[in-house]
């Protein structure tokens, strides 16, 4: 079958049951019912508390062929995942399907058991290093699948997974299950992608570093979503966790880049006093706040709202009163992590308010402008952010299908050649993002719009930005490389399938020979 991108799907797909191909980014619009959670009842003087993993796990009833998920706000400092996976490996359970809401560097340590068959399946965001050659040659088990963030929330609210176990890393947790994520020596912020897990599971095991008594305040996950509570020495490694902040680059690159992305918002006829805007955490797109802010100072505007992942650089506007509100899903370093503790009008959100299509409204509805990256884009405007030219998994799609859907004015940043690889392809390895969601294309020589947003095209004449075709920008990189290779031949088999926001599969990675 092929689908809207043209990708060629199969019609059966082996250890998946489901096979509804992308028909457009707004196609799809269900009219079925959201899942119930599990009825739970917890009677007086039961006690939550208890002793070990090994307990907790046995508490729980886990057993062969279930369904368990984590969470990432720990990112690269993640302790979790791997002393759950222990204790679980230790009493035989085997056939697992793991649902983190992202998978970092540092759960290369579970690898032997995907090998082991302790872990079969794999349903996520993003999926690198060790584990993303495991599952691009063929070791795992079963297709991975791979999600946006809203379409993670919508696939766990409606059903189509169901968790029988969500083990949450829990900065601070008191002794009756209540958590938050800015107290406490693991602070990572924002909880917002486990507070879907913990309100739709079976069973929520809280794992914690910093028990404090009941009840705990603020409180991001609440104790009625809270079945047992686990005490251990260290959940994360605070400086992989976050960073001390993300800050602005001097690359010079770069730094054009972020010059012509924020004229594009600049001209783009939405840039007026209470716009709203999401900034990825890449190079170009915290750059590019720095000429924002001057044009905010010049014209005398101020955003209405800041959302997605949080940076230090946007708690900078925020605290400048450039930036009224902040809308936290995910908090990325250390100024942010204070901000979202101390400013009331910084607040956090689950990761189904931020970018759940299937809702009555996500808040990337609401966006104006997102500026986000990219590992290559094609002539119809594609977008890869999930492999590389050799075809491995290596990305995550994040919230960036869903911001691009959502926005008003999604621009996709990135240089025109990088690596002597040029980054305009005829078509991309893997279609992500699809192009009738993607409105500009900015690089470092030269601005593509889409040429369905003619009225975009028409502001920006105004401006001096050097406005092209993105056949145009692609001749220009040619000419600097020459025409690239094309990718290495795959097998036929399905390694993994990569779900639009909505459920339905917009490409499929195969096996690299």
């Amino acid at each position: 079958m092929k689908n809207a991108v043209g990708r060629e799907i199969p019609q059966s797909i082996p250890g998946l049951n489901k096979i509804r191909p992308f028909q457009g980014a707004f196609a799809y619009q269900p009219t079925g019912r959201l899942a119930g959670p599990k009825t739970p009842v917890h009677v007086p003087g039961k006690e939550k508390l208890l002793k070990s993993l090994d307990q907790a796990i046995d508490a729980t009833g886990l057993r062969d062929g279930m369904t368990i998920s984590f969470h990432h706000h720990f990112r690269n400092g993640d302790y979790v995942m791997k002393m759950v996976m222990d204790a679980i490996a230790r009493k035989g359970i085997k056939d697992l399907t793991i649902t983190p809401s992202s998978l970092s560097a540092v759960q290369d340590c579970i690898i032997p058991y995907l090998e082991q068959g302790v872990i079969t399946a794999i349903e996520t965001t993003g999926i690198r290093e060790q584990l993303g050659n495991l599952v691009s040659s063929g070791r795992l088990a079963k297709p991975a699948i791979i999600r946006t963030h809203g379409g993670r929330a919508r696939a766990i609210e409606s059903g189509e997974t169901h968790i029988d176990v969500a083990f949450i890393g829990a900065p601070t947790c008191d002794t009756y299950g209540n958590i938050n994520g800015v107290d406490g020596p693991s602070a990572c912020g924002s909880l917002g992608y486990p507070m879907v897990d913990a309100a739709y599971a079976d069973q929520v095991v809280a794992i914690t570093d910093h028990l404090v008594p009941h009840p705990l305040y603020p409180i991001s996950i609440p104790q009625t979503l809270v079945d047992f509570i686990v005490v251990v020495d260290k959940i994360g490694d605070p400086n992989g966790i976050a960073t001390g902040s993300l800050r602005i680059s001097n690359n010079p690159k770069e730094l054009v880049i972020s010059k012509y992305a924020a004229q594009v918002m600049e001209y783009s006829g939405y840039f007026q006093d209470n716009f709203s805007l999401q900034l990825g955490s890449g190079g170009a797109s915290l750059s590019a706040a720095k000429f924002i802010k001057e044009k905010m100072h010049q014209q005398g505007i101020a955003a209405s709202f800041g959302v997605g992942g949080i940076t230090g650089v946007m708690v900078e506007m925020h605290e400048q009163g450039l930036i009224k509100k902040l809308i936290d899903v995910q908090t990325f370093d250390t100024p942010s992590i204070k901000s979202l503790k101390e400013h009331p009008l910084h607040v956090e959100i689950s990761a189904s308010f931020y970018a759940n299509p299937h809702t009555r409204g996500p808040i990337v509805n609401n966006v104006d402008f997102v500026i986000l990256s990219a590992t290559e884009v094609d002539l119809d405007f594609n977008v890869n952010v999930l492999t590389g030219s050799n075809g491995k998994l290596m990305g995550a799609p994040g919230g960036h299908p869903d911001t691009a859907a959502g926005s008003k004015v999604a621009i996709i940043v990135l240089p025109l050649i990088r690596g002597r690889r040029p980054m305009i392809q005829d078509r991309v390895n893997t279609v992500v993002t699809p192009g009738e969601t993607v409105d500009v294309i900015v690089t470092d020589y030269g601005v593509a719009v889409n040429p369905r947003r003619k009225d975009l095209l028409d502001h920006l004449r105004d401006s001096s930005l050097p406005i092209m075709e993105i056949e145009e920008l692609q001749r220009i990189a040619y000419k600097m490389t020459g025409i690239p290779a094309p990718p290495p031949p795959t097998a036929d088999e399905v390694v993994a399938v990569v779900e639009y926001r909505d459920g339905s599969i917009i490409d499929v990675i195969r096996k690299c020979k």
